[in-house]
Formats: C-alpha cells, sequence, structure tokens
C-alpha cells in the first residue's frame, strides 16, 4: 500500500531529524559533558557558586541554540533560567517546558567506580551526576528544537517556546512556587512539558500522566515534666510514648485505607480504561520488591502495587521515637514522644483539607494529660494529565515516531514534583516527556544516561513541536 501524502512527509521529516540529530551528535555529547562538569549541587553549600555558573552556563548556550531571549532568573536561593524563542505563526501556542539544572550530592567514595564529575562513555552510556536527573533530559531540547527547524524548513519553532530550569528542585524546589507567581505573565502558556521523569523501560517507551503531591508533619507528644518512675506512677497517668503507638495502629484500618475521615474526599478514582492500561505493563513484582529491598507487599486493598504507588493516596509513618533508647532497662514513663508523617495526595485531594482532617483526627485521639504541637511543611500538589487530552495524545504520537512506530503505554509516578506549581499558578496542563530509564540510578553512585534513549528524546521533541500546534488548538476549541 503506498503512503498518503501525509505520511509521506512524516517519513521525509523523520528521516530530515534523524540526519541532523546524527550529524550533530558529538558535539552536543561534548556539550552535555562540559555542562555535566559543573558539580551545581544546590545541598551543599559550598556548591553555590558552582550552581550558578552552571546557570550561567546553560543561559549561554541556549543563547548559542537560538532562543531570543534568555535571562538568569535570581531567587532567594539558587538562580534559574528562563529562555524564550517565539514563533512566526500569529496562532502559534505557546508551550513552556520544565527542568532542573542542580544535582545531587555525589563523591567518589560513595561507590563511584569514575568522578562523578567527570562524564565517562563507555557501552554507549554515560556516566556522570545530573546525566538522567536532570541535565542530560534538560539538554536534549537544544538538539530538538534545532533539529526541528531543520526537518521543517523554519526559522523559528511551530510552537512560542519558553524554558525555565531551576536551580533548587535536589533541595525541594522552596522558592520555585514564589520564582512563579512573581513571573506568571512570562511564563503563561497552552501547555507545559516537564523533562524530568523517565520511562518504564529501553524497550517499553511510556509517557507519564500524573504524579502524586504530599504533604507531611511533625507531631511532638509531651505528658509528665519529665521522665518518672513507671512503678510509682505508671498506670495512673498517661504515656506519650504509649499514645503515639496508637495514634500509628489507628492510621489505617484492617484494609489498609487510611482510617482519616474525610482523607478520599475528592479522590479521583481510577476508570477501568486506566486499570487496563496499568494492566498491560510488563511488570515483575518479585523485580520489584528486590528493587525495593522488601519481602512482601502490602497496601490498600482492592488495588495492585502498581495502583498503590500510583493513583492511590497514603500515610506512612516516617519516624517513631520516645523514651530510653539505650542498652539494658530503664523503667520509665517518658516525658515525651516523637511521631512524623507524610501522606502521599492524588488528584483530587487538596492539601489544606488534608492538613485540616489531620488536625481534626489528632485532636479527637490525643487523651487528656497529653499536651501536643503539631507542624506541617510546605505541601505538594498532586498533578494528573487526562489520558483523551489531545496534547498528551501529540506526546506519546510524537515519542511513537521516534521509536519506529512502537506502541507508547501511560505510566505515573508515585512521587512528587514541583510539576503541579506550574500547573495551579498558569493554569496550564503538565505533560511529561521523559526518556530516563530505572537503571540510570538517580541520586545513586553511577548514575548514567543511555545515549541511544537520549538521541530518542531529542528525536520526540523534534516531532513534538511541529504536532503540539494542532492538537493545542483543538483542546482551545
Amino acid at each position: 500500500m503506498s503512503e498518503t501524502p501525509d505520511n509521506a512527509v512524516q517519513t521525509v521529516r523523520t528521516q530530515a531529524v534523524r540526519t541532523y540529530i546524527e550529524q550533530h551528535r558529538a558535539a552536543f555529547l561534548d556539550d552535555l559533558a562540559a555542562w555535566l562538569r559543573i558539580p551545581s549541587v544546590s545541598a551543599q553549600p559550598a556548591h553555590a557558586e558552582d550552581v550558578r555558573r552552571s546557570a550561567r552556563w546553560l543561559a549561554d548556550k541556549l543563547t548559542d541554540t537560538g532562543f531570543t531571549t534568555v535571562e538568569v532568573w535570581e531567587t532567594d536561593g539558587a538562580p534559574a533560567v528562563f529562555a524564550e524563542w517565539p514563533s512566526e505563526d500569529p496562532d502559534a501556542p505557546t508551550v513552556l517546558v520544565y527542568g532542573h539544572h542542580d544535582v545531587q550530592p555525589a563523591a567518589r567514595e560513595d561507590g563511584w567506580h569514575t568522578d562523578p564529575f567527570e562524564p565517562h562513555v563507555t557501552d554507549g552510556r554515560m556516566y556522570a551526576r545530573g546525566a538522567a536527573d536532570d541535565k542530560g533530559q534538560v539538554f536534549f531540547h537544544t538538539l530538538g528544537v534545532r533539529a526541528h527547524l531543520a526537518a521543517t524548513g523554519r526559522t523559528a519553532p511551530a510552537v512560542n517556546l519558553k524554558l525555565i530550569v531551576e536551580g533548587e528542585e535536589e533541595s525541594g524546589s522552596p522558592h520555585f512556587r514564589a520564582l512563579v507567581e512573581a513571573h506568571a505573565d512570562r511564563l503563561a502558556a497552552d501547555a507545559v512539558i516537564v523533562s524530568d521523569t523517565g520511562m518504564w523501560s529501553e524497550d517499553t517507551p511510556t509517557v507519564c500522566t500524573g504524579m502524586r503531591g504530599v504533604a507531611d508533619c511533625e507531631i511532638e507528644l509531651y505528658g509528665p515534666d519529665q521522665d518518672i518512675h513507671s512503678g510509682s506512677f505508671g498506670g495512673a497517668v498517661p504515656n506519650p510514648a504509649t499514645v503515639a503507638g496508637r495514634l500509628v495502629a489507628a492510621l489505617h484500618d484492617e484494609d489498609e485505607h487510611v482510617a482519616i475521615p474525610g482523607f478520599y474526599d475528592g479522590v479521583t478514582e481510577l476508570s477501568d480504561a486506566e486499570r487496563a492500561l496499568i494492566a498491560e505493563l510488563p511488570f515483575d513484582e518479585a523485580r520489584w520488591l528486590t528493587t525495593a529491598k522488601s519481602h512482601g507487599t502490602l497496601g490498600e486493598s482492592g488495588f495492585s502495587t502498581l495502583e498503590r504507588v500510583w493513583a492511590r493516596p497514603t500515610a506512612e509513618v516516617n519516624g517513631i521515637g520516645g523514651g530510653y533508647q539505650g542498652p539494658g532497662g530503664k523503667t520509665i514513663v517518658p516525658a515525651s514522644a516523637q511521631l512524623k508523617l507524610s501522606f502521599r495526595l492524588v488528584a483530587g485531594q487538596d492539601p489544606d483539607k488534608i492538613e485540616l482532617a489531620v488536625r481534626d483526627w489528632l485532636a479527637a485521639r490525643v487523651p487528656a494529660g497529653i499536651r501536643y504541637e503539631i507542624a506541617f511543611g510546605a505541601p505538594t500538589r498532586p498533578c494528573l494529565t487526562p489520558l483523551d487530552h489531545p496534547a498528551l495524545k501529540a506526546v506519546a504520537g510524537a515519542m511513537s515516531r521516534a521509536f519506529d512506530g512502537a506502541k507508547v503505554r501511560y505510566t505515573r509516578e508515585g512521587g512528587s514534583g514541583p510539576a503541579a506549581d506550574l500547573q495551579d499558578v498558569l493554569g496550564a496542563p503538565v505533560l511529561f516527556l521523559g526518556i530516563s530509564v530505572p537503571s540510570d540510578g538517580w541520586h545513586a553512585p553511577n548514575e548514567k544516561i543511555e545515549l541511544d534513549l537520549l538521541l530518542k528524546g531529542v528525536e520526540t521533541t523534534a516531532h513534538l513541536w511541529s504536532d503540539l500546534p494542532a492538537a493545542l488548538h483543538t483542546t482551545a476549541r
């Protein structure tokens, strides 16, 4: 069967994209290696100037790429980089790409085979801190937009293309929301592309459709004004360590549902179609348990392991303490006890309402004679892209072309990130485009990126900027 005109054009453009990428592969990887040599560790004050140097390096490279506006935006912490390249099409939609240029701490003595800040290429992999998380996945956009231009004959992208690359993601993005709010007019977009995620595996291309949010708290429980004799007073006064244990026991019911009243209010439930798509993935539970360094699964009744970690809210005890912890016995009623709790949240849950529900639950369960304090950290909201969103289909279609027509499946991520801040403040759908795989070792020694997959990311973006305008115009209608 002969190709249709549209398919013929796609075939020609695909080949043009690949030719351009291959011609510029060596220079692209050399530039990435140069960036990876900058130890932009945001969590370590000694590297503050390196984080700043990383921002300046990226700004210079984005200018070289062709972005017409490039700025380093200061925060109360580390700087972010903003770039913009307007389209020449008057009705072109605007797309904002998010990533981060800071990295996790790394040292040779942590178990690295080579210097973590001296990139090393072997067997088609580049080893270095930040290779996958997230410099490699930010940097593929520079070659991707140039390949897009080369394949289409354009002198500017088919979308109004913006980038925001923060410098504190590995430190919890403490100033990111304020930055987005302060520059909301400059960051305004019809869609946000987050390139700080991964795929299921090298041979199973996937697109992430959502991330959970998180709320966490610390609870201090106070009983007697000092440790007291358990023989003289035990059984007659409240014990804060006992109260801590009862609170932990009351967090879940016998089916592992979170037992805090109102906790599930508003939760967006999995559809049958979504559950079927999750079930399609080649999930090996035994292998997953090995990765988890665990010896059995346990979770909310009625849901699979992947459904639990991707699409269901949770309550976890992160720490519990109180009383004597030294060798031997010490028969006391302790003066205090502590709990650290975290709650992973899914679409439809509001962190502010969860905080109120936890506070009410705690107030109802702490007995007289126990004083308590509870403090919540800054929350992260959940985000979710509907499976039928045209822009999501455009991302999956562009990835499928890069992977030679392979079926692209959908995943979610159980963790949390600043993507929801962009969704909240800008009111734009968030789409995820990442090509990293689990073996890349984010945050671990010997982090690496698969070079063939990295170039698939380049190719995906080259196609995506051509495909997104039609998809986003469909959404607007």
